[in-house]
């Protein structure tokens, strides 16, 4: 499969510190001089999208806590080849921000809920946010951002309680909540032995729902697995990373927030773009760069070095 979906993390900034991505106890940012311009960001959307990219999601860290990223979704609404623009977000400042994002051109949002009780969601997320989170994902369905899809990464000994409370919401909103399979990142984050396999996920939900019905997989959905919960509004997904792989489906690929060239995210292979712009490239030379890149992406997400540790605030969601 061609790659056709650049993700770029636009900050290693973020207003919560998740136990699984950013603790209270790993707090280092970047040097705001590393981090990529916006100019710099459109100039590479730009680049891949010659290159096959058709659609673009921001991240970060996260992504609302960057300065003028409504300006940014906007330059890349009016690339030609973009077709679709979406953004993953903690939901955090979501809803003084979904109008104009929608105006800009977004088409699209996920927004990570990993608890849908205040004390749970305090002790993943550090802070006593989900009021907010809820009201953002009430302003993104109001605003008309389609799908609205919450991410929720399960760990044993945390959040396996939320299933059944995260997998009611699918039933009351029309929204997609996927359940992502938990993999460790740094020395910071817990252990592998802490994930939730798919299996017993499903098995939980249809313990109490009832078995849950397929639904066909869409455009925008990715390796995610996607059922329904007997007249649901929305619907539930299975992102299974750990328990299955989809490396040769995957028509992926990340610039990081410092301007890297990531293959394949659980890859040590980077390429250093950034470096390339700010010493002068000709887009001639960055095309050639890019398409060297990808021909070869496969090979790494097979073969390739796996990453000990990675930050996934830089590299993002």
């Amino acid at each position: 499969m061609g790659v056709n979906y650049l993700r770029v993390s636009v900050t290693d900034r973020c207003n919560l510190r998740c136990v699984y991505c950013h603790p209270l106890c790993g707090c280092d940012y970047l040097e705001r001089k590393e981090i990529l311009r916006l100019e710099e960001i459109h100039r590479i959307v730009q680049l891949f999208a010659k290159c096959g990219v058709r659609k673009v999601r921001l991240t970060g860290g996260e992504p609302l806590v960057r300065k003028n990223i409504v300006y940014l979704v906007r330059k890349i609404a009016g690339i030609k080849e973009i077709e679709d623009i979406s953004l993953t977000t903690n939901g955090v400042l979501l809803e003084s921000a979904a109008e104009e994002l929608k105006a800009a051109g977004l088409h699209r949002v996920n927004i990570s809920v990993d608890s849908a009780e205040r004390e749970s969601f305090k002790e993943i997320t550090g802070f006593d946010f989900l009021p907010r989170v809820t009201e953002g994902i009430r302003k993104a369905l109001e605003t008309g951002l389609r799908p609205v899809k919450i991410n929720s990464v399960l760990i044993r000994g945390i959040n396996v309680s939320q299933i059944l409370p995260l997998a009611r919401m699918s039933i009351h909103l029309p929204v997609a909540v996927r359940f992502i399979e938990y993999c460790p990142t740094s020395k910071y984050t817990r252990p592998a032995s802490d994930y939730v396999p798919t299996g017993e996920v499903c098995g939980i939900i249809e313990h109490e729902f009832g078995p849950l019905s397929d639904v066909q997989s869409g455009d925008t959905d990715g390796p995610a697995l996607c059922s329904r919960i007997k007249g649901a509004a929305g619907t539930i997904g299975f992102v299974s990373g750990r328990s299955s792989a989809f490396c040769e489906s995957c028509n992926r690929i990340r610039i990081t927030s410092d301007g890297r060239i990531k293959p394949c995210l659980y890859s040590s292979q980077y390429y250093d773009i950034k470096g390339l712009i700010r010493g002068g490239a000709e887009d001639g030379e960055l095309l050639e760069f890019i398409r060297g890149i990808l021909c070869e992406k496969h090979a790494y997400t097979r073969q390739g070095s796996v990453a000990d540790e990675f930050s996934m605030q830089e590299i993002g969601g």
